[in-house]
């Protein structure tokens, strides 16, 4: 409930549940699995009521040299070094490792994020690439067919050459899942290295026209694209 209300994230509300700082219709509550209806429990945080948020959805650029986290303990650049005028808790919907760039989509809503990252929602996410070699066209259609790697075989892919330079080979490619460095082990398991990977587009959402490093409110049509199920009581735009 308080990672719906746009307070924080579930560790977060995990925490201050157990440190008795959230009530519900006077009692304080422990147990972070507690059923709460915040349109008919009275709910309050640290004595203030607890109303839900208005739902927020971001198209972000992300650039590359940032991590996809909130806090680093090493004390590495996070997105959320470009997103200080944001005051409301946003929570990346998916991740981009460090040496990504492209197209991050960032919201309190989690049921949307849920359908976006499941993989059951077959939701496609396009990634334009720069390999480390020229690759063949058996190569690229060794990517089509699909790629075991050590965590199982991939599904079935997207792939269209947009060019080749004398040395290297660059490619779109869009797939269905959101493994951890996906595109680059299945890169590498031709035998080459991603040298630059950007992430161009979610769904029918595209990257084009914002700038590295900024951000712009997705319209209530382009979530309603991306996830059908979205209620109209947002603040995209």
């Amino acid at each position: 409930m308080l990672s719906k209300s746009g307070l924080g994230s579930r560790t977060e509300a995990r925490r201050w549940i157990g440190a008795g700082r959230v009530a519900v219709n006077g009692r304080k509550i422990l147990n972070p699995e507690t059923w709460v209806d915040l349109e008919r429990d009275r709910v309050t945080f640290d004595g203030r009521p607890l109303r839900a948020a208005n739902k927020i959805y971001l198209l972000f650029y992300k650039p590359k040299g940032y991590l996809t986290t909130y806090k680093d303990p090493e004390g590495r650049k996070t997105i959320y070094d470009l997103l200080t005028d944001i005051e409301e808790w946003i929570f990346p919907v998916g991740r981009l490792d460090q040496d990504t760039t492209g197209l991050l989509i960032l919201t309190n809503d989690s049921a949307f994020g849920d359908f976006i990252t499941s993989p059951e929602s077959k939701v496609p996410k396009t990634y334009l690439v720069k390999s480390s070699i020229l690759l063949t066209d058996p190569q690229l259609d060794t990517l089509r067919a699909g790629i075991t790697l050590a965590d199982g075989p991939t599904r079935p892919a997207l792939v269209r050459r947009v060019r080749d330079s004398a040395r290297y080979s660059f490619f779109e490619i869009t797939i269905t899942e959101g493994r951890n460095r996906q595109v680059r082990r299945m890169v590498e398991s031709l035998g080459a290295k991603v040298l630059k990977l950007v992430r161009t587009a979610i769904g029918p959402i595209e990257i084009a026209g914002l700038e590295i490093g900024k951000y712009r409110p997705l319209t209530g049509a382009e979530v309603k694209r991306l996830f059908p199920q979205s209620s109209p009581r947002t603040r995209s735009s």
